[in-house]
């Protein structure tokens, strides 16, 4: 027979309970609180491995840093009240380490190195500010508080201790970054006359939106990491529509690679190895805007590849329909876009055999799948937005760059204007403006 519970015991009992009542309440709000932070991809640079000498393009940047200081200015989309860095050693066989990194907002939008004064912010990960990255690996830096708006511009500054290969980058990174010797990332101005254009080991900017905020990934090759613009002036043609969608509260990554084909390696992985990485996994993306396979059909017979047969046009469409099914599994709505003029294409420098009649033709028939397949949730029609209408295997003049296969800055103002947001977005577009 139990005999009943003393008062003292009781006591006893009903203060446990009551301690794990309030730890239970205490654990969910916190929980809740992680929660109600929606963090969105807001810019990113797709990592790339440095390629080996006597390729067609060099890569122009060093084989190494040690004792270094790197200062890179970004202009993010969308903004938030928080931010997070991402670094990448996705190309590293040893590891990495970061002696120091901190963030500011950028002083000017130009070519300058200065940060704003109080702005200066120091990142952690883990709440350490060193961090080693792992062989193959991301770091993802602490949440900091830094308030950005909508298309700021910030300096993010990474000290390398030890001697590092510089076997991760991005190389059309179209932005002076500045390297000098030392820890200078609390610096208010570096100055050095040792500077690069390519993107090094920075990858992503996370900015804390609010839930009803989404992101638009522009998938592509140097037509949208914005070979033959204008450099420190953000004017690929993801730029411009990250401007045209501000008051929808969306923001636009650009994962486009120079050189990058659909189905082949060499300048950046293939787009089918890498559509998960840098779209599909990229937080807060809901929308994709396909825009590659010009070189998959350049590249053959060129200075590139001259030893690599001509790609039939059912090939690049197969590859097409493979990441048309990958996006649709995750829910992603995917756009598709003609592949623009290229008669003429680089016929006045040293790569040669870029452009023929047959590959004329075999963008042709891509395209016409592009826009009557309808197996795309939408088309945007850049080949009609950039092309000569007396002549449509050219570009208009101008909207060439003057390599025949580039836009200038007016040409990547055309592509971006040619995008109705409505049949961009579709159904997810927000109903709280009304642009167009």
């Amino acid at each position: 027979m139990r005999l009943p519970m003393s008062y003292p015991k009781i006591a006893a009992a009903l203060t446990l309970l009551s301690l794990l009542t309030i730890s239970s309440v205490t654990t969910q709000a916190a929980e809740t609180g992680h929660a109600t932070r929606h963090w969105s991809a807001s810019w990113t640079a797709s990592p790339q491995p440095a390629w080996e000498d006597g390729f067609a393009l060099p890569t122009n940047i060093p084989a190494t840093l040690s004792n270094q200081t790197v200062r890179q200015i970004v202009r993010v989309s969308i903004g938030g009240k928080r931010a997070r860095v991402v670094l990448s050693n996705e190309y590293g066989t040893m590891p990495l380490t970061i002696g120091a990194a901190h963030v500011a907002l950028a002083a000017s939008s130009g070519n300058s190195s200065e940060i704003v004064v109080g702005s200066d912010r120091v990142l952690t990960f883990g709440g350490r500010g060193e961090v080693t990255i792992a062989p193959g690996a991301p770091a993802v830096s602490d949440p900091i508080d830094l308030a950005l708006v909508p298309l700021a511009q910030i300096a993010v500054s990474i000290f390398l201790p030890q001697t590092t290969p510089l076997a991760t980058f991005h190389w059309e990174g179209k932005q002076t970054a500045y390297i000098a010797p030392g820890n200078l990332t609390a610096a208010p101005l570096i100055k050095t006359d040792q500077t690069v254009e390519a993107r090094l080991l920075l990858s992503t900017i996370l900015v804390d939106v609010p839930p009803a905020s989404r992101a638009v990934a522009a998938f592509g090759d140097s037509i949208t990491d914005g070979a033959g613009s204008t450099s420190n002036s953000n004017q690929r043609w993801p730029d411009l529509l990250a401007q045209r969608l501000v008051k929808e509260k969306i923001a636009v990554i650009n994962a486009g690679i120079s050189g990058a084909r659909v189905l082949s390696d060499k300048m950046g992985v293939n787009a089918l190895a890498r559509f998960d990485r840098d779209v599909l996994n990229q937080p807060n993306v809901d929308t994709v805007i396909l825009l590659m396979g010009i070189n998959d059909i350049g590249w053959p017979s060129s200075s590139f590849t001259p030893d690599e047969p001509a790609l039939p046009a059912d090939r690049l469409i197969a590859a097409y329909r493979q990441l048309i099914a990958r996006a649709h599994m995750r829910h992603v709505r995917i756009v598709g876009a003609t592949l623009t003029p290229f008669e003429g294409a680089l016929q006045d420098t040293a790569l040669k055999g870029y452009y023929s009649e047959a590959k004329e033709q075999t963008r042709q028939t891509v395209n016409r799948w592009i826009r009557s397949g309808g197996e795309f949730d939408a088309v945007i029609d850049f080949d009609a937005a950039v092309r000569d209408p007396r002549h449509p295997r050219r570009f208009l003049p101008a909207c060439d760059s003057g390599d025949h296969l580039h836009p200038g800055d007016r040409g990547y103002h055309a592509m971006a204007d040619a995008i109705d947001l409505g049949t961009l977005l579709g159904s997810r577009r927000s109903t709280r403006t009304g642009a167009k």
